[in-house]
């Protein structure tokens, strides 16, 4: 698993890019097998104006499609925290997807079997 991390109108700590690695670990740790790359992109808002606001933004690719989630609060570990715990709720259920795609699963609407009968 390949991450990339670029940081925008600040710099980039060893201890954040450490903390981004193991968060992202953590949040991702199911699913590793199926992620090729990660794109991280933290960013100041208000740039050298100052201000509070942080954004994180997370690509994860996987073969054949990519899922991003992005988050903004005051405290950019927060952030980090909620877009890498989103990021692997929501690559764990496109696999979940995928995987009964591949199997042939169709789900059915319960409503319309009633209907019929």
């Amino acid at each position: 698993m390949q991450i990339e991390i670029r940081a925008r109108h600040f710099s980039l700590t060893r201890a954040m890019r450490t903390y981004i690695e193991h968060r992202l670990g953590f949040a991702l740790s199911t699913c590793y097998r199926h992620v090729n790359r990660i794109l991280v992109r933290l960013s100041d808002i208000n740039g050298t104006r100052g201000g509070k606001h942080k954004r994180c933004h997370l690509e994860v690719i996987l073969p054949g499609q990519a899922v991003v989630v992005e988050d903004t609060e005051d405290d950019l570990y927060v952030a980090i925290n909620r877009a890498s715990s989103r990021a692997g709720r929501t690559v764990m259920r496109q696999l979940r997807r995928r995987r009964h795609i591949n199997r042939g699963y169709i789900p059915i609407d319960r409503t319309l079997s009633k209907e019929i009968a």
